[in-house]
């Protein structure tokens, strides 16, 4: 029986020389990955979009401001319209799939209506858009080296600073991004 290595719940470190705009100096957060493909959130890229803009879009009033003011991210160029809401478990929201036993992921109204109160999961991250790839796509972007690749982090993927993303997730597979080359090659 062939073994699949599966990167769900991993973080995907883009290389210094990875030229697509949408993922230069990227970390993405792989929600979904088996024999049918990949699907992953960017989580270093905020929009110029606050929360509270779209739950005002969506008729949710916020009257936090800290909750109106929190950052929208741009989770990848696939269905850019579509929300995403990365949280910690537990929670029981519509349309939530389970991506480890501490994360889920959530795409309902629900999710966004009870964080607009303060009822919400304690902390999580919002998106627009996602990351995708067909079967065996992502599997030859790493063996092409575009990508680095280890196990998520919570404190990486909700309370470090967006700024400081990229070279934390590359830290904890012990590499130091200044001190690789933007040349792409093989040893």
């Amino acid at each position: 029986m062939k073994e699949t290595l599966t990167l769900t719940n991993h973080f995907l470190i883009a290389m210094p020389a990875l030229p697509d705009p949408n993922f230069f100096h990227s970390v993405t957060y792989i929600c979904q990955h088996n024999e049918e493909g990949a699907m992953g959130i960017v989580i270093t890229n905020p929009m110029e979009l606050a929360l509270g803009d779209v739950m005002e879009q969506m008729d949710i009033k916020v009257r936090d401001v800290e909750i109106a003011s929190r950052p929208v991210y741009l989770g990848g160029p696939v269905q850019p319209e579509r929300g995403f809401v990365i949280h910690e478990l537990p929670g029981d929201w519509d349309s939530m799939m389970e991506i480890s036993a501490t994360v889920g992921l959530t795409t309902s109204r629900d999710i966004l209506a009870a964080i607009s109160v303060g009822e919400g999961p304690k902390r999580s991250l919002i998106a627009l858009g996602y990351a995708g790839w067909g079967p065996g796509q992502l599997e030859k972007e790493i063996a092409e080296n575009a990508w680095l690749s280890g196990p998520a982090n919570a404190e990486i993927l909700f309370d470090l600073p967006t700024n400081k993303r990229w070279a934390a997730a590359a830290a904890l597979v012990g590499v130091d991004l200044t001190r690789l080359s933007g040349e792409v090659g093989h040893a």
